[in-house]
């Protein structure tokens, strides 16, 4: 993927840039945990593809695409053009980070290095239009933070499925991964995500 275009602007004084800055550590770090996962974790292909038993029709790779999958349309929308409208419903499926191990590392890759290239030159507080079947049409008004905000915990929620479907199959992971920040600040966990800086 290309990097943002240039109808976005730096970060403007006034938007509060240290709020943003904590969504762009937050996001790249949850990332990294799954980047982690499939370079350092998984040894094998087909243990992204082996169906979880206590989650029917479950996988590692469907659990890694599904997550990575709302950060990019969050992204591809805010590079575009006003308005920014989007729907975390378009996602693809059956992609080839699902079943390699080498295609999900470069999927992931791609994905931190698109938050940190965009995400900076974005505002927080930017308005969007968020389209979503809840299974009836819905039109929600957000912003762009609190997307990011959401991108981010909705990985860490599909990174404990992925902790369930690894221990399936003998698969230890570091004790911080599916964890959401508060539960580890609240912890007070030495893990990168449960050091508040408040």
């Amino acid at each position: 993927m290309s990097g943002p275009p240039s109808t976005l602007t730096p970060v403007e004084s006034g938007d509060h840039p240290d709020s943003l800055t904590h969504l762009v550590f937050v996001s790249t770090t949850v990332l990294r945990q799954a980047l982690g996962l499939v370079s350092d974790v998984l040894t094998k292909d087909d243990q992204l593809t082996k169906q979880s038993k206590s989650l029917p029709g479950s996988t590692i790779g469907k659990h890694l695409r599904h997550a990575r999958d709302h950060f990019i349309l969050l992204l591809d929308c805010i590079s575009g053009d006003e308005p920014y409208i989007f729907s975390y419903d378009t996602r693809s499926r059956n992609t080839p980070m699902e079943s390699s191990l080498s295609e999900a590392r470069i999927a992931l890759a791609d994905a931190i290095s698109r938050v940190m290239a965009v995400a900076p030159l974005a505002k927080s507080d930017q308005p969007m239009i968020l389209n979503a079947i809840t299974p009836f049409p819905q039109t929600f008004e957000t912003t762009f933070g609190r997307e990011l905000w959401f991108a981010g915990l909705h990985a860490v929620h599909h990174w404990s499925m992925v902790r369930v479907i690894a221990s399936e199959q003998g698969i230890m992971l570091p004790d911080d991964f599916g964890f959401a920040p508060s539960t580890l600040v609240y912890k007070g966990s030495d893990a990168p995500l449960g050091k508040a800086k408040i």
